[in-house]
């Protein structure tokens, strides 16, 4: 797609009852004023006072509140205040990586909610509306997919670095609506975003309990009983070899397969499985799935990119994962086991390399968990598979009302 043509706006298909006005075509420099943030001098930074708000301090929604903060003298705090972040503006990048890695993205834009934030850093600017148009409205313009096509054709340097100019952002086309509509826009898309991020506090507090039941039961705080109410026998310590086949020896492989690779796998799901054909495959093609398989990431295993096999295709996965069979063990247990800090802070002990920090199948073997009964470790996995459900159902409820949005902001800007 054409740079004319992804920065073409046009008449909405979506709208409001007892709207039937043109939109005029304008630009973000028609619609708003912007600042450059200011290079503040590390020497300067403090422990406390006013927070300088840099590009690692975004979020792909908001400011982060849990960052390792930076400040300069709160004495100092008039002397910037030109560069102050105030409530309704819009905060975008000017640097980062390429625009659709939300996390990281140059251009990507944050909504301001409090004039309590900070202090604007270098590399990136913020936008206040002018000529009485709606901040919300604005914003709503902003990270939608022409948006981000936009951005994806004016930015320079690589995926991993690069930049835009004030100059070509601020020609970004939209259109623009009467003030009324644009409040009506801008009062409906708050309230879907209210509703997303009220989603994203439920996972977060279903993960956050999960996280305390999880320290409570390996930790042995607290313990389940049998169904006639009689206490389970004591655990036993165990290397993970003990439990489970690490990379059990494969038969020939199929002559085709869906490949995991490490790019497959995201937060505990397969993204995009491909299928290939054997004479295709990667030599790293070694791992030949069975239902109940775990695979547990070797490289960068920070990540936590890990996975429970349960479809019935054939699939085949990297060496960049350590296959796990619990023949004799419940598979799930084990894999909630090597989720517990315990248990990954060994693993991280034991990687080597910086780049790519990566730990040995062996040596991932050689560590140990503590292992109960079948029947406690069935009641456990049942508990903490439960807790998962829930946390994947408002995860699908995310996914879905931010499809719906996107749905919306395809139809409303044209």
């Amino acid at each position: 797609m054409s740079s004319t043509k992804t920065n073409e706006v046009g008449h909405p298909a979506l709208r409001f009852p007892g709207f039937d006005n043109e939109w005029k075509a304008s630009t973000f420099g028609d619609v708003a004023d912007y600042t450059k943030g200011f290079a503040f001098k590390s020497a300067d930074y403090r422990r406390s006072g006013v927070r300088i708000i840099r590009v690692s301090d975004l979020a792909a929604r908001r400011i982060k509140k849990d960052n390792d903060n930076v400040h300069i003298e709160e004495s100092r705090q008039e002397e910037f205040a030109k560069w102050k972040i105030r409530k309704n503006e819009i905060v975008v990048t000017t640097v980062g990586s390429r625009p659709d890695l939300i996390e990281s993205a140059v251009g990507r834009g944050i909504f301001v909610d409090s004039d309590d934030e900070g202090l604007l850093n270098q590399n990136m600017l913020k936008l206040e509306s002018k000529n009485g148009n709606e901040p919300r409205f604005i914003f709503s313009q902003i990270n939608t997919p022409r948006y981000t096509d936009y951005v994806s054709q004016i930015k320079r340097g690589n995926a991993n670095q690069a930049n835009i100019t004030v100059k070509d952002l601020m020609a970004y086309r939209i259109a623009v609506s009467s003030l009324p509509e644009q409040r009506k826009i801008a009062d409906f898309l708050t309230a879907v975003d209210g509703r997303i991020g009220q989603l994203i506090q439920k996972r977060a507090l279903l993960e956050d309990y999960k996280k305390g039941v999880m320290q409570q039961l390996f930790t042995q705080a607290i313990r389940f009983q049998d169904d006639h109410g009689n206490d389970f026998p004591d655990w036993e310590e165990k290397k993970l070899g003990e439990v489970v086949e690490v990379n059990p020896k494969s038969t020939d492989l199929p002559e085709s397969f869906i490949y995991i690779d490490l790019e497959s796998v995201n937060d505990g799901r397969l993204h995009s499985p491909r299928r290939i054909a054997k004479s295709d495959a990667p030599s790293r093609a070694q791992r030949l799935l069975q239902k109940g398989d775990i695979l547990y990431q070797t490289v960068r295993p920070y990540q936590m990119n890990n996975y429970r096999f349960d479809l019935d295709d054939v699939h085949v996965a990297s060496t960049g994962y350590a296959q796990l069979r619990a023949s004799s063990h419940n598979a799930e247990f084990v894999y909630q086991s090597v989720h517990f800090p315990t248990f990954v802070g060994a693993v991280l002990d034991r990687c080597t390399g910086t780049s790519y920090p990566a730990i040995n199948s062996k040596d991932l073997a050689e560590i140990k968990l503590g292992v109960p009964s079948i029947g406690e470790q069935t009641k456990i996995a049942n508990f903490l598979s439960a807790i998962d459900r829930k946390i994947e159902s408002v995860a699908t409820q995310v996914t879905d009302t931010q499809t719906f949005k996107r749905g919306l902001l395809q139809q409303m800007f044209v």
